[in-house]
């Protein structure tokens, strides 16, 4: 029986033993008295936590807004007959493509070439009386001289007594009659110029009659409905067919009120359509009222189109360029939660004491979290943080980022 590992289990027994349940026996004995400030630093360092830490550098990154919106025509509109009449033209069918000014449907003239003639007829016999009234108001004007010449004859030899007051007071009369005489000759001027005016009216109104029988595309465009058909008896009101713009084309979507500020006017965009289709524009409007029930703001992006592959009403991804901003490259797991539930990262300072600092997601990313709201240089927990509290020491190992 071999006794000497016996004997070495025994003093190595002993030895722990009085290492830790008679330390400060051994102390005294040892005539060395503890150390407090030694004591309460070996006391923080069992008591603290074991964490990685990833030591980060704020970059400055292209900011965007993501939202998900739509396709939308540039312009859309159902073009309507403003008379009545039966349609005698063909139809054309939906999806073909018409230029501005191209006809679209025809409507019967009926009886409005002969209202045509008829108005101008009028404005002729209209525009004949005012040579006759021009002449009529000479003859009174020369009746009016006259009569004054008579007056002033009969007032003479009157005052010299060759002529009885009788006649003056004729030749007076005489002189107003006259004058009233030349004031209907002017009236009737007038008239005749306000029928001229009344005639030439009304050969307007026959002439834009005739041009309500032929309806038009308003601009270039795709037919979204058949034109109307061949015999249809068209009211004013009714359609004749509806027709949209799609080059340019708009890309609209709603920005949050918390993202308003990062959108301007002119900013540079670019989609992704539910095909794959990627496009770019420019953000042509901003709205500066919000929607009552949203409290978004709507936004339109103008994108060119000119094969007119994308339609209206598809939906898009829409990305919104604005300013860099400083923000810290983290992994999403580092991120936590205060008591009053914000979200942020737990930090350690220069005395390895942790803390939390609430941040703001900027983006998410497949290789991690871009967060603003940090200091430019800042000591991330990103194993460990759910462990501790604000003011905990901790023993950091740090981790290096990844290239």
């Amino acid at each position: 029986m071999r006794i000497m590992p016996i004997l070495s289990a025994i003093i190595v027994s002993f030895s722990l033993y009085a290492l830790v349940f008679e330390r400060d026996a051994l102390l005294a004995f040892a005539q060395a008295e503890p150390n407090d400030s030694q004591s309460e630093t070996d006391e923080d360092v069992i008591n603290a936590v074991s964490v990685v830490v990833l030591s980060s550098v704020a970059e400055t990154v292209d900011s965007a807004v993501i939202l998900r919106g739509r396709t939308e025509a540039a312009r859309q509109v159902t073009v309507a007959s403003e008379t009545s009449g039966q349609v005698i033209s063909e139809p054309i069918r939906k999806g073909a493509f018409v230029e501005a000014g191209d006809l679209m449907c025809q409507l019967d003239p009926g009886t409005r070439a002969s209202q045509l003639a008829e108005a101008n007829a009028r404005l002729t016999e209209a525009q004949g009386g005012i040579p006759q009234a021009q002449a009529t108001v000479a003859e009174a004007a020369a009746a009016v001289r006259e009569a004054e010449i008579n007056l002033n004859v009969a007032r003479t030899l009157s005052e010299d007594g060759f002529a009885s007051e009788t006649r003056r007071i004729s030749a007076e009369a005489a002189l107003e009659a006259a004058n009233a005489g030349l004031q209907r000759s002017t009236t009737g001027i007038t008239s005749a110029e306000a029928g001229i005016e009344a005639a030439q009216a009304a050969v307007a109104a026959a002439e834009r009659e005739i041009e309500r029988l032929t309806i038009t595309a308003p601009f270039s465009g795709l037919l979204e409905s058949d034109t109307a058909e061949l015999g249809t008896l068209m009211q004013p009101g009714s359609p004749c067919a509806t027709i949209i713009q799609l080059d340019p084309i708009k890309l609209v979507g709603f920005v949050p009120e918390a993202n308003i500020s990062q959108v301007n006017v002119g900013s540079l965009a670019g989609a992704r359509l539910a095909t794959g289709q990627e496009v770019t524009g420019n953000v042509t409007f901003l709205s500066r009222s919000a929607d009552a029930l949203t409290r978004t703001f709507r936004v339109e992006v103008r994108v060119a189109n000119e094969d007119l592959a994308i339609g209206d009403g598809q939906t898009a991804e829409i990305l919104i360029q604005s300013e860099g901003r400083a923000a810290h490259l983290l992994p999403a797991s580092s991120l936590t939660l205060d008591n009053e539930g914000n979200i942020g990262i737990r930090a350690v300072d220069a005395d390895n004491i942790t803390r939390f600092m609430p941040i703001s997601v900027l983006r998410d990313t497949i290789d991690g979290m871009w967060v603003t709201g940090l200091p430019e240089q800042v000591n991330v927990i990103v194993v460990g943080q759910e462990y501790v509290i604000d003011g905990v020491p901790v023993i950091p190992t740090f981790q290096e980022a990844e290239g």
